[in-house]
C-alpha cells in the first residue's frame, strides 16, 4: 500500500464507467488527492457521478477537467482513445502525468505518438486487471482493485519521480502494481484475457444456437457458468480490444486453434499419451499461473512481492522433524527422469518454486509428468532425443542449478532453446559454463557480462573434450557431464577440490555408465537412460539452519530426520563438530544410491576454528548460517578459498558481513573469504537479505542470542529452496512472524 497522504493536487478522469468511476471513487476517499473532478461525454453519468461523491467536481468539458491537474486519466473506450487525446493535448500543463486505462497499450502508445509526436517521459499507460459484469457509473466501486493487479507499461526513459506517484496512488487504492513492456503486455493479455473472453463469446452463441439450447444452459454445471459468465461482459467494449490488439489476438487464435486440432486428433486416435501430457502440463501451468505465463508472468523490479521476516530473542530450539527434500537431487531427479525410458517415480521431491521450475521447463519440452503429490512425482520419461521444442523461453525462477544444468543437455538438442529467470538469476554468471560448452561445439550467447538470458543454438553436434575445472564447481561438473551424454566420444570433468557427486551417483542409478578415477569423472555419449525409483533424502543444507539454531541456543535438544549424508555434502556437520557441536549420526542407511541419517543435536560451546580448505566446498551453501555460528563461538573463525561464495544468489561473503555489521557485529572482509572474532553480541537491527533465501533464513536463527528484535526484508525467495519454513522454525521454537504475503 501507498504511505498515506495527498499524491496529486488534482485529477482529471476522463470518462466515469466502471473503471473510470471506481477509480475516482477510490481516490476520494483515500484521500490521494486534493481535487478529483470527472468529464464524461454523457451528462447524465456526471451528474449522478456527483451526487454518488464518486467525484468532487463535473466538468462540463474535457478542456475544463485538464486544464490545472498534474494527472490525467484517460478511461475511454479504446478506439475512442486518440480523439480524446487530441482535445486533452491543448489543455495538458507541463510536468503533468497522463495515464489510462486500457486493455491494449500498443494502441494507446501508438495514439499518444500519433497525437504528441512522440511519448513523452511523463505518459505511463496502466491497465487495472479487474473488472465487473456490471458496467457504467451506477457499478463504480472504489474496492474494485483491492487485491487486483495493475500493469503499468512505462516508456523507456521514463520520469522515476512521476512512476512512483503513479505506482504509490494505485497501491493506495489496493491494488498490486506491476511492470512490463507494452509489447509484453499486449501478447500476455492477448493470451490470458482476450482469448478467454472471445472463446467465452463463441461458446455461448454456439450453444444457443443449438436446438436444445434451454436444456444446454438449464443443466450447465458450475465450471460452465463459471467459464462464459465473462461472456455477459460490455459487447462494445471487447469489439474494440480485439480491432485494437488485432496482430497478437490473431497469433494466440492461431496458436489456440493449432493446439486444440492437435487435441481433436488425440481424441479421435485415442492417444492417451498425447492427453495426459497435455492435461497434466496444463494442471501444473494453472497450479502455478502467477509464475508461468509466457514463461515469466508479471514479474517486476518495481513491486515484487515482499516479505518480511520479524524476529524476537530466545528460546531453545527443540523437536523431532524432517526438512524438505534435497533440491539438488530434486532438480536431477526430475531431468534424468524425463530422459529416462520408461516411468521414473519420486518421492520426497522437494515443491519449492526452483524445483517446480525445472518440472514446468520438460513439461513445456513434452514431458509428461504427472503431480506434484505429497512429494510424489511420476515422470513418463521422453528418452534422451525426445525432447521437443518449447513454446518460448524457459523460465526458471530464481535457480542457477537449473539454468547450468539445463545449458548442458540443451546444448546437444535439435531445436533452439533459450533460458530466463527472476530478476536475481539475470545477474548471476553463466559464462562458466557457456565457455566449455563452446569449446564442445555448443552456440550459446548471453547477455552483457555472460549473464542470462542463455540462447543456445539447437543442431550443433558436440565433442566429448577434458575439462580441469578452475574453480569446484558441482553445477559446472553437471553440466558438461549432461551435456556428454550426446557427445562423440567421450568428456571428463577433474575438479580441483571434491564437490557434490549427486549427478554421477544419479546417472549411474538410472543405468547410464559413469566412470571415476580420483578428481575426474567421465561419460562416453550415446548410452540410453533405464527409468527407476527415487527417494530423495531431505535436504542438508536446509537441516543446516537448525544444526547450528539447535548449537546455539542454551537448553536445545533436536532430531532431524531421514538427512542426505552424501560424503560431498557433510561439510557443515564437519564444520560444526571441528567447532565443538554436539551432533550424533543415528541409523546410517543408504537409500536410492544416495546415504541418509538422523541427527541430533544438542546445545554446545562452541570455538572459532580456521576452516579447513578441504571442508569448504563441501558446505559451499551452509556459510550463511555457519557465521552465525562463528559469531557465537568463543575465539576466532577464519574462512579462505570460497570465492565461489560471492557469485551465488547474492555476494554471500559481502552480504553476511554486511547484515551483521547492521546488528553489531565486526568482521573482515577478505577476496575469497572472511575473518569473524567469536563471543560478539547480536543486536536488533534491520538486515536486508538481497532476495538471498539462505541470507534471510540464517539471520532467523542468529534471532535466537540475539538482544533485541531483528527484522528481515526481501525474504519471499525462501520458498525457492524451503517451503514451510516460517512454519517448521516457529515450530521448535523460533520467534518468527511475516508479513507482505
Amino acid at each position: 500500500m501507498a504511505e498515506p497522504g495527498v499524491l496529486f493536487r488534482r485529477v482529471a478522469v476522463i470518462g466515469l464507467g466502471l473503471i473510470g468511476g471506481s477509480l475516482a471513487s477510490a481516490i476520494r476517499r483515500g484521500h490521494l488527492a486534493e481535487w478529483v473532478v470527472g468529464a464524461d461525454q454523457r451528462g447524465d453519468d456526471l451528474t449522478l457521478g456527483l451526487k454518488l461523491g464518486i467525484i468532487d467536481e463535473a466538468a462540463e468539458s474535457v478542456a475544463a477537467a485538464v486544464k490545472g491537474a498534474d494527472l490525467v486519466v484517460v478511461a475511454v473506450p479504446v478506439r475512442s482513445t486518440e480523439e480524446v487525446l487530441r482535445e486533452i493535448k491543448p489543455w495538458l500543463e507541463e510536468g503533468a502525468l497522463l495515464t489510462d486505462v486500457g486493455s491494449t497499450k500498443a494502441s494507446f502508445v501508438d495514439a499518444v505518438a500519433t497525437v504528441f509526436g512522440s511519448c513523452p517521459v511523463s505518459v505511463i499507460p496502466g491497465h487495472p486487471i479487474a473488472g465487473s459484469e456490471k458496467s457504467g457509473i451506477t457499478a463504480a466501486n472504489p474496492d474494485l482493485f483491492l487485491g487486483h493487479k495493475v500493469i503499468l507499461t512505462p516508456p523507456e526513459p521514463v520520469d522515476p519521480v512521476l512512476l512512483r506517484r503513479l505506482s504509490n496512488l494505485w497501491e493506495g487504492c489496493g491494488a498490486r502494481v506491476l511492470t512490463m513492456s507494452v509489447a509484453h503486455h499486449d501478447e500476455v493479455l492477448a493470451a490470458t484475457s482476450h482469448l478467454p473472453h472471445l472463446i467465452a463469446f463463441s461458446l455461448v452463441d454456439t450453444l444457443a444456437g443449438e436446438d436444445e439450447n434451454l436444456d444446454i444452459f438449464r443443466y450447465a454445471a458450475g465450471g460452465f457458468r463459471d467459464f462464459t459468465r465473462i461472456a455477459a461482459s460490455d459487447p462494445v467494449m471487447w469489439h474494440d480490444i480485439f480491432l485494437s490488439n488485432q496482430q497478437a489476438v490473431l497469433r494466440v487464435i492461431d496458436h489456440f486453434t493449432h493446439d486444440l486440432g492437435l487435441l481433436r486428433t488425440a481424441i479421435a486416435e485415442q492417444d492417451s499419451a498425447t492427453m495426459l501430457r497435455v492435461f497434466s502440463r496444463a494442471k501444473a501451468a494453472r497450479d502455478h499461473f502467477s509464475r508461468m505465463l509466457s514463461g515469466k508472468a508479471y514479474v517486476t523490479t518495481t513491486s515484487e512481492k515482499q516479505i518480511t521476516f520479524h524476529l524476537s530473542p530466545g528460546g531453545s530450539v527443540s523437536g523431532d522433524i524432517r526438512v524438505p527434500g534435497d533440491k539438488s537431487i530434486s532438480h536431477r531427479s526430475i531431468m534424468l527422469g524425463a530422459l529416462a525410458d520408461g516411468i521414473t517415480e519420486v518421492k520426497g521431491f522437494l515443491e519449492g518454486e526452483d524445483s517446480l521450475a525445472t518440472l514446468q521447463a520438460f513439461r513445456d519440452m513434452g514431458v509428461t509428468i504427472e503431480g506434484p503429490d505429497n512429494g510424489h512425482v511420476r515422470i513418463h520419461g521422453a528418452g534422451v532425443d525426445g525432447l521437443q521444442a518449447p513454446r518460448g523461453p524457459l523460465y526458471l525462477g530464481n535457480s542457477g542449478t537449473a539454468m547450468r544444468l539445463f545449458s548442458g543437455l540443451l546444448a546437444p538438442q535439435r531445436f533452439d532453446s533459450e533460458l530466463t529467470g527472476d530478476a536475481s538469476l539475470t545477474k548471476r554468471p553463466m559464462g562458466r559454463v557457456a565457455d566449455p560448452l563452446k569449446s564442445m561445439g555448443a552456440l550459446i550467447t548471453t547477455a552483457e557480462g555472460g549473464r542470462p538470458p542463455l540462447k543456445i543454438k539447437g543442431g550443433q553436434k558436440l565433442r566429448g573434450i577434458h575439462y580441469d575445472m578452475p574453480v569446484a564447481s558441482a553445477q559446472v561438473k553437471s553440466c558438461l557431464l549432461l551435456a556428454g551424454l550426446y557427445a562423440e566420444g567421450t568428456t571428463s570433468v577433474t575438479e580441483p577440490a571434491p564437490t557434490r557427486d549427486h549427478t554421477e551417483r544419479m546417472l549411474a542409478g538410472f543405468g547410464y555408465e559413469v566412470r571415476r578415477d580420483g578428481a575426474t569423472a567421465s561419460v562416453t555419449g550415446g548410452g540410453r537412460l533405464t527409468a527407476t525409483t527415487i527417494d530423495v533424502p531431505a535436504d542438508i543444507s536446509s537441516a543446516a539452519f537448525f544444526l547450528v539454531a539447535a548449537s546455539i541456543a542454551p537448553g536445545s535438544d533436536l532430531t532431524l530426520r531421514h538427512v542426505g549424508m552424501n560424503p560431498t555434502r557433510v561439510g557443515v556437520i564437519n564444520i560444526l563438530r571441528l567447532m565443538g557441536a554436539s551432533i550424533e549420526v543415528l541409523d546410517e542407511r543408504e537409500v536410492g544410491g544416495e546415504p541418509v541419517a538422523d541427527l541430533r543435536v544438542r546445545s554446545s560451546a562452541l570455538q572459532g576454528i580456521d576452516i579447513p580448505l578441504s571442508d569448504v566446498p563441501l558446505a559451499i551453501d551452509e556459510f550463511p548460517v555457519l557465521f552465525i555460528a562463528a559469531t557465537c563461538a568463543s575465539g576466532t573463525t577464519v574462512l579462505r578459498g570460497a570465492e565461489e561464495l560471492r557469485v551465488k544468489e547474492s555476494d554471500r561473503i559481502q552480504v553476511m558481513a554486511d547484515g551483521l555489521a547492521r546488528l553489531g557485529v565486526v568482521t573482515e572482509v577478505t577476496e575469497d573469504g572472511i575473518v569473524i572474532k567469536g563471543a560478539q553480541k547480536i543486536g536488533a537491527g534491520r538486515v536486508d537479505s538481497h532476495g538471498d533465501h539462505r541470507i534471510a533464513m540464517a539471520f532467523a536463527v542468529a534471532s535466537l542470542v540475539s538482544e533485541g528484535d531483528i527484522e528481515v526484508t526481501d525474504c519471499a525467495n525462501v520458498a525457492t529452496s524451503f517451503p514451510g519454513f516460517v512454519e517448521l522454525a516457529g515450530g521448535v521454537g523460533i520467534n518468527i512472524r511475516t508479513t507482505g504475503e
